[in-house]
């Protein structure tokens, strides 16, 4: 009988007959169905944009249990008789939306949308798990989830553009344990209004949504005997195969058709998000059938786990209160193991992630597992299964083994239980003191070094310790009886045990000399292997989390940190110590913590204040009405794929595919050869040039396009696309140019235009001359940044008759699209319509770099004449798009003792990369942004860098993020220089506005308008900063290990206005569609011109404005509709288009006002309905449009704001954690208030991205390896200030401006610096500490420090040996009291 797969998505069934076993649940879901909502962004389980909910059905108990999944990862097979449960299951605009995506909605937390799906589904799924609880039932409307669970729901989920701060509300509002009236600005109540109330959410209801329906568990119940009777109950005609025990899967393994095809085992196939699969498998064998796999076994001996058993799951049984072991060691061990594990990836991939799967890729592909780390310390064993044979093994002798191979299967793990003998339960072979069994009290720690404290980040280090210790009853000392230390994911092939120290350590009482010599010891044991990255400060880890272990044995070392402790690197806290002192201190949970603490705990709630200061001027203009389309958003044709250089400067001498199953789906391989002989070899273009589509015979730079694979699906285009086999030679070329300094020797430059060269300011040589102190020759480098954007690029080109086509683009710019596409293709730009309806999220990177795609989709779907569509992987995306303009600055500054600086004078070299884009653009953006401090006398050499690397292009506040925060390193370096607080520095050499005047000219508008100087003094006095930083002084000198830093700056930002066209037109039943250049990307540019389009032609309408907002419709972008649209950059496009509409909106008011007149002198008032029925019938023009050109005088303005960051350092680890941060922009009169906040949050996080942690590394040949989300981390929820004040200041009326607005997308990047500022104060604060230099001729307050301020870049400044030196300096002092004590005795 043929076996059919069955399933229900959103209580509807599908059944199906063959499937490929290959595909996964997401390509389903989008390629096969109408639910959309879950999105492709990673590919790699990283990113939550394709959560769903999955649930089962056990028959025997009749219990449901639901879980969120990654859909990209799991496989439709897998789901057989499961139930899934997308965002539109939730609600849709048919059957009325969610209380999730209400809330989504009303507290202003989607902006691009892309993202909000799987924030959507991974809170339903903490929700309904939360309800299902045995916890007391909540006040009506909420959920039994607390705060801390709602909010680290979406721990595991990306988003660029929003901040995180107001998922963060959305998550919490559910939370029963919530103070409503701390949740931040929504559409449910005025923000400090006393009617905060649950009544005025959308109400939650338990158990609302049917998660798994009826039909599906009759289906069920009436096949358990089929399926209990059937050998194999998988889907044989799909290639699937569900053996129901070991030997029947031996069987399967053993059979001809087996041995000689391509087999895959999978349980929850989360290990193809780490290691992408290059070819299809023919078979593929479910383990999850097999009970001793999934079996869990619990008695005194420990624990033992089937291998397929989920972390989720396990994690769950390790929390598990069993009443013998209430305050006992075994319960303590387990605990620990599973709040670590709590830690390893996110919520969606722990509930399909295997136990099993885990430890195999660590021993089969060198992951690096924590799993493995702290099982190993535990002592566990695990069971394997071979063809002939079963072993059992401690996993440290597995780990040792030669990888598995395929036909190996691990069975169980074993967990043991320890008691307070010396001995565990196992048996398992310890460094043991040999003597008498003797009770000692057991120590267990783990310890994690990540960018992100709540997990989802692959730990540079992790290590666990389990120790046996006794107390000396004669002595008082503590011996060490028994020890375990495990240490991995450093650099090694696997998790270790670190013998040699243990052995040392065995019977020793812990002294500081005893510490320090197991320290030496480690750091011969823990060496990275070669080529491993930031090796030296992962050793310095090791060396960190024994020392931090183990200190509190030392009685002598036992010095109380104030403030308790900190988790800002994601290490868990140490166990219980016998030393009752030591316990309270380590007991986080167990005393009351001070403000500052909580902060700095990374299980403590976030906080912010939002003060909004609202006009009524232009009403709806001004209401911060909830983002145009949010609950939508929350709610069988050829693709391709690029086949890239993966050598930066190479003749191409030929490219063939591998023979594999995935290159037999390649329908079409399109070249240079495939441009029609009218066209031209083009895939970009600005102003400063064009850039070819594909490499002809050379290929320029690592990245770049050689050609497009066309398969039926884009999962096997991707996959044919790597077999792809390039012929390189590099015969009579000159080595590649992969830096700025070979640019530099081989003078490599682009050219800039003069017209885009800005001017220098006085005399550099007399300002000199005033200086009293000079710093000569500085130098500092800022790293590239990639943009990130949530939604991949991605294109759809469809043929149309009489040689046309229509492209849709996820483009900022699709007049640039059509053009390019038209020259490539040769025809005319009419015969090619590029549409843009919206963007998922685009920061710069899906201008100019968005063209090379539309470009080469178009061109395959001409050739083919059949539509293609393309969706770069994100591995792709990362290596072709470029990025931010990395550079090398160097700076000679002159200045006066009292920090005023008299001149300045900066080299600058940016690597552009291959091709010229705009980069020729951004010595005015960084020379722009450098002006924004009153140098005296300024001056500056600029040069454009040529390189063999990827095109760098504009991302967010290109040039003037980097100009900035040159600017900001230069206060910094005179003030240290001065040993003069930097915020000093900073307001002496703030501008007067006869100075702006001097450095702005043209853009630094009437005095009144200059309100930089009012907000800094504002942001310091409202944050008590002088308070402030006291306390961090007071902090720092009674905390060695950790340290504070505080850091206030300014922010002066230039914008300029472009034309942009608008159309306004009005249909028979007084709806209206509104046009506009600008594309929607996430910024909000629909909803304010919807808020403008209403206040204009409010006048018209009876009531106003009232009902006129939602008769309003903007459409998508289309080249051949609305011309000339430019690009969407700058900051400056949305209040643009609002006066191009508000125009067109006028031109319709003086057509109808006439009509208007004469009607209420008939028949009394008009409705709005009416006057539009009577101008139809008057054949009154109801549409118009205009093409608002900016006053030449007026089209650029600065934007001013300051922000104040407090941060706390690590040093043991180097994490950061941003304490505080004070905002205070100058919006002018805003035109949507929750608009323009969350354009500031999210941006001011996406520039702590490219400050703190967002690391772009190339290899050798400049091929981008940080290329995906397990080597690229951007910020989460849980690297977010954890307290966010955010004001925005309204600045009165300014008469050039479009309704007094003022711009807010890209300036609040810049203020991100003082992070990285208020760092570089902690990282000082520790080296006056620890006495801590670079070399010879440097000094602890003065140093380099560089972008992005990384883990390890931070802990290498603070010191990478400062342990050592402290326990030396610690010994040596001990031995000269006790030797003093001798002779005073003596």
């Amino acid at each position: 009988m043929e076996r059919k797969l069955v399933f229900a998505v959103n209580g509807e069934r599908f059944e199906l007959a063959k499937v490929d076993p290959s595909i996964t649940l997401l390509e389903f879901l989008r390629t096969r169905t109408r639910f959309t909502g879950p999105k492709l962004g990673c590919g790699e389980g990283g990113c939550g944009a394709c959560v769903v909910l999955l649930s089962t059905y056990d028959p025997v108990s009749d219990q449901v249990k639901e879980f969120s999944v990654s859909s990209c990862l799991t496989l439709l097979c897998s789901i057989n008789f499961c139930s899934v449960i997308t965002s539109e299951g939730l609600g849709n605009t048919k059957d009325g939306f969610h209380p999730i995506h209400q809330r989504f909605a009303g507290f202003h937390a989607s902006q691009c949308g892309f993202c909000t799906p799987g924030m959507c589904m991974s809170l339903f799924s903490a929700l309904v798990n939360a309800d299902k609880t045995s916890r007391s039932e909540p006040p009506c409307g909420f959920s039994k989830i607390t705060k801390f669970e709602a909010e680290k729901a979406i721990a595991g989920n990306l988003c660029r553009c929003t901040g995180y701060r107001p998922i963060a509300d959305v998550c919490k509002s559910f939370a029963a344990d919530v103070d409503l009236e701390d949740l931040g600005l929504n559409t449910f109540w005025k923000k400090g209004a006393k009617d905060a109330n649950v009544g005025r959410l959308p109400c939650h209801d338990q158990g609302k949504i049917c998660t798994f329906p009826e039909f599906l568990k009759s289906e069920i119940k009436s096949s358990v005997d089929i399926l209990d009777n059937s050998k194999n109950a998988g889907l044989p005609e799909s290639q699937w195969y569900r053996p129901s025990s070991i030997r029947e899967l031996y069987e399967l393994l053993n059979s001809d058709s087996f041995s000689k095809s391509r087999v895959k085992l999978v349980v929850g196939n989360t290990g193809s998000g780490v290691y992408k699969e290059n070819d299809l498998y023919d078979k593929y064998i479910d383990l999850k059938g097999i009970p001793e796999l999934s079996v869990i076994r619990r008695d005194s001996e420990g624990i033992s786990f089937g291998a397929a058993v989920t972390i989720s799951r396990a994690i769950e049984v390790l929390k598990e209160r069993k009443e013998s072991e209430l305050h006992s060691n075994k319960r303590l061990v387990f605990s620990k193991i599973a709040d670590h594990m709590d830690k390893v990836a996110s919520p969606f991939i722990r509930n399909m992630a295997s136990l099993g799967g885990n430890l195999i890729m660590a021993q089969r592909s060198q992951f690096a597992s924590d799993v493995a780390t702290i099982l190993l310390a535990a002592g566990s064993t695990v069971c394997l299964q071979m063809a002939s044979e079963r072993l059992v093994l401690s996993l440290e002798s597995f780990l040792e083994r030669p990888p598995c191979d395929d036909r190996t299967v691990l069975v169980s793990i074993h967990i043991p239980s320890w008691s307070s003998a010396i001995e565990s339960s196992s048996g398992i072979d310890g460094c043991i003191v040999s003597e008498p069994t003797r009770e000692a009290n057991i120590l267990f720690g783990t310890y994690r070094a990540a960018p992100r404290p709540l997990g989802n980040a692959v730990a540079y280090l992790n290590s666990a310790f389990l120790v046996h210790v006794t107390l000396d009853k004669i002595s008082g000392d503590l011996i060490i009886l028994n020890l375990h230390l495990a240490f991995g994911a450093y650099g090694t092939e696997h998790a270790i045990r670190a013998r040699k120290v243990e052995k040392f350590l065995v019977g020793k009482v812990m002294t500081a000399s005893v510490l320090l010599e197991a320290i030496k010891l480690l750091k011969e044991t823990i060496i990275p292997k070669k080529g491993t990255p930031h090796s030296r400060y992962r050793s310095s880890l090791a060396v960190a989390f024994l020392f931090k272990f183990f200190q509190p044995l030392v009685k002598d070392l036992v010095v109380p940190e104030k403030n308790g402790p900190v988790d800002s690197s994601g290490v868990a806290a140490i166990t219980e110590y016998p030393n009752s002192d030591i316990n309270e201190c380590a007991d986080i949970s167990s005393h009351r913590v001070s403000h500052s603490e909580q902060l700095n705990n990374p299980n403590v709630i976030l906080s912010s204040k939002q003060l909004v200061e609202f006009s009524n001027d232009y009403h709806p203009v001004g209401e911060p009405i909830k983002k145009a389309g949010v609950e939508i958003q929350a709610s069988g044709l050829p693709f391709g794929a690029f086949v890239y250089s993966t050598t930066p400067l190479a003749w191409i001498k030929g490219i063939t595919f591998n023979s594999t199953l995935a290159s037999q789906k390649v329908i079409a391989y399109i070249s240079i050869n495939d441009i029609p002989k009218e066209g031209k070899n083009v895939g970009g273009s600005t102003m400063f040039g064009t850039e070819p589509l594909f490499a002809d015979s050379l290929t320029v730079c690592a990245g770049q396009p050689l050609g497009v694979v066309v398969a039926e699906t884009q999962r096997h285009a991707n996959m044919a696309a790597r077999q792809a086999n390039v012929q390189y030679s590099t015969e009579n070329l000159e080595p590649p140019i992969l830096s700025i300094e070979e640019a530099v020797r081989r003078s490599s430059f682009f050219d800039v235009p003069p017209v885009f060269y800005p001017q220098k300011v006085g005399d550099l040589s007399k300002g000199m001359a005033e200086a009293e102190h000079k710093i000569l020759s500085a130098e500092v480098k800022l790293g590239s940044q990639y943009y990130f954007y949530m939604e991949t690029q991605t294109a759809l080109a469809i043929p149309d008759e009489d040689n046309c086509i229509v492209v849709y683009s996820s483009s900022q710019c699709p007049e640039t699209a059509q053009g390019v596409i038209a020259k490539c293709l040769g025809i005319p730009d009419h015969n090619v319509r590029v549409i843009t309806r919206r963007v998922g999220g685009a920061f710069g990177g899906k201008a100019g770099r968005a063209t090379p795609v539309a470009t080469a989709c178009a061109l395959a779907a001409f050739k083919l004449r059949r539509p293609v569509r393309m969706y770069l992987d994100r591995k792709t995306d990362m290596i072709m798009t470029g990025g931010r303009h990395p550079m090398k600055i160097n700076y000679s500054v002159g200045f006066r003792s009292d920090g005023k600086i008299t001149a300045l004078h900066v080299d600058i070299f940016i690597n552009a990369g291959i091709a010229e884009d705009i980069s020729p653009i951004m010595p005015h953006t960084i020379i722009g942004a450098l002006k924004s401090y009153n140098w005296g006398a300024f001056s500056f050499d600029a040069k454009i860098c040529k390189t063999n690397l990827p095109t760098k292009s504009s991302m967010r506040a290109p040039g003037e993020v980097q100009g900035s925060f040159i600017a900001e390193t230069v206060i910094e370096h005179v003030s240290s220089f001065l040993s003069m607080d930097a915020t000093s520095v900073r307001k002496k050499n703030l501008h007067t506005h006869d100075s702006l005047v001097l450095f702005y000219e043209g853009s630094a508008g009437d005095a009144p308008e200059y309100t930089l100087p009012a907000i800094v003094d504002e942001v310091a006095s409202s944050s008590s900063y002088l308070d402030r930083l006291e306390i961090i002084r007071n902090f720092n000198s009674c905390n060695k290990w950790r340290k504070r830093g505080i850091s206030l700056m300014p922010l002066v930002y230039r914008v300029a206005l472009r034309p942009t066209p608008g159309k306004v037109s009005i249909l028979s039943d007084g709806s209206i569609v509104v046009e506009v250049g600008g594309v929607e990307i996430g910024q909000g540019l629909w909803t304010k011109v919807k808020q403008m389009t209403a206040y204009a032609l409010g006048q018209l309408s009876v009531d106003g404005t009232k009902n006129l907002l939602d008769k309003v419709r903007v459409i998508q972008a289309d080249t051949l509709s609305m011309v000339q649209g430019g690009w969407t950059a700058g900051s400056t496009t949305s209040e643009s288009s609002c006066e191009a509409v508000r125009l067109s909106c006028n031109i319709l008011v003086s057509r109808l006002k006439t009509l208007k007149q004469s009607l209420e002198e008939k028949m009394g008032t008009v409705s709005w309905d009416t006057l539009i029925s009577q101008a139809n019938m008057q054949a009154v023009n109801l549409s118009a449009s205009t093409y608002w050109v900016p006053d030449s005088s007026s089209m650029m303005y600065l934007n001013y704001g300051s922000a104040l960051s407090e941060v706390e350092v690590d040093i043991l680890t180097g994490g950061t954690t941003i304490l505080r941060t004070d905002l205070i922009y100058d919006c002018g009169q805003s035109l949507n208030p929750a608009v323009d906040l969350g354009q500031i949050e999210g941006s001011f996080v996406q520039g702590i991205g490219f400050f703190m942690y967002e690391e772009h590394v190339e290899n050798s040949d400049g091929l981008v390896v940080s290329d995906g989300t397990w080597t690229y981390k951007i910020p989460t929820i849980d690297n977010i200030p954890k307290q966010f004040n955010i004001k925005l200041m309204k600045s009165g009326h300014h008469e050039k401006r479009v309704l007094s607005s003022k711009a807010s997308g890209e300036p609040p990047l810049l203020l991100a610096a003082s992070v990285h500022c208020a760092t570089r104060e902690a990282i000082r604060a520790a080296r006056v500490e620890f006495s801590s230099t670079n070399g010879p001729n440097s000094s602890p307050t003065t140093f380099q420090f560089d972008v992005p301020a990384t883990m390890p870049v931070v802990k290498e400044l603070c010191g990478l040996n400062n342990v050592e030196k402290y326990l030396e300096a610690f010994a040596s002092t001990h031995q000269k009291v006790e030797a003093n004590q001798v002779l005073g005795t003596v």
